[in-house]
């Protein structure tokens, strides 16, 4: 599996009705996220737009790419950065560092 975090920027040239508009038109509300495909986290940035963080297995990538492509564009500008937890690598590295402090 692997994780993606997705900047969807607002196109700010568009009103918010618009933007809700476009993605209707092109069925962005049926087709994200696309099945089998989980949305770890989804938030909202002032100004910025929304980012969004998936989880799924490597070879749906492409798939994944399309729905972006074809639906979401003209709405919003895409960044897409892979990415990994690494809260269970801090956990690990401050469970040594409190090791070694106690010896």
């Amino acid at each position: 599996m692997m994780l993606l975090t997705v900047f969807l920027k607002h196109d700010q040239s568009k009103t918010l009705a618009e933007i809700q508009a476009h993605l209707e038109q092109t069925g962005y509300f049926d087709s994200f996220p696309p099945p089998g495909i989980e949305i770890v986290s989804w938030t909202v940035c002032m100004g910025i737009g929304q980012v969004v963080t998936l989880r799924f297995p490597p070879e749906r990538l492409r798939e994944l790419n399309r729905v972006f492509e074809e639906k979401a564009w003209g709405a919003f500008r895409t960044e897409f950065y892979p990415t990994y937890d690494f809260k269970p690598v801090w956990d690990q590295f401050q469970a040594g560092r409190r090791a070694n402090k106690s010896t």
